[in-house]
């Protein structure tokens, strides 16, 4: 009899459980619409993959604190999710540190990447026009030369102008944004801080996965 009540007991238990789990997964996906901004129209984006896009500027100190948090969350998503920064170029004082972003990448020196947020928010330097980036790069043991070459170089360009027609299509007014699938667009000020940016654009993607 009492062996018959524990699994009785034990039975409920597991609904109960179960239960808090489906509404802790619904929630998830029922993020509030206040949260974020539907896109109209929608973006067109890679096939078969979820993209994640931050909108950032390496002068913005919100984008600094977002930073690690934004890679901290990529590395638990699925191999569908693919998450890509790109800087804005809001007006010309923009462009150069977009420019340095993707020299970075070209140089497939990414691992910089925080430590001009680091350079810029923490150390104040001045790193914001090709001459300051190319002596804190030549600081980092980066050839000068190199670095200055790739940072005017056509490919260079041609995603800088890509990342500023981006940030026009989603109508980004501000950084760090972060657009989900093309549809959705979020941001501190609309998700209620840093950590509740990064779990509504968690709770999109699982609402574009329907999971």
């Amino acid at each position: 009899m009492k062996s018959n009540i524990f699994l009785r007991a034990l039975a409920t238990v597991a609904v109960a459980m179960t239960t808090l789990l489906g509404t802790a997964a619904l929630a998830a996906q029922d993020v509030s619409p206040a949260k974020y901004k539907t896109l109209d129209p929608a973006q067109r984006t890679e096939p078969g993959k979820i993209e994640v896009l931050e909108f950032f500027a390496y002068s913005c100190p919100h984008c600094a604190v977002l930073d690690p948090m934004l890679h901290t969350w990529a590395k638990t998503l699925p191999g569908d999710v693919v998450v890509t920064q790109v800087p804005v170029v809001f007006s010309a004082a923009y462009k150069p540190l977009a420019q340095f972003y993707y020299a970075l990448e070209a140089l497939n020196r990414l691992d910089l990447h925080p430590l001009v947020f680091k350079a810029i928010h923490e150390e104040h330097k001045r790193v914001f026009t090709k001459s300051e980036m190319s002596d804190w790069m030549a600081s980092q043991g980066v050839d000068k030369a190199k670095f200055e070459g790739v940072f005017d170089s056509f490919g260079v360009l041609s995603k800088t102008e890509r990342a500023n027609q981006l940030s026009k299509a989603y109508n980004v007014e501000g950084t760090p944004s972060m657009a989900v699938a093309g549809k959705y667009l979020t941001s501190p000020s609309e998700a209620g801080g840093y950590q509740q940016t990064i779990d509504v654009a968690d709770a999109l993607v699982k609402k574009v996965r329907g999971n």
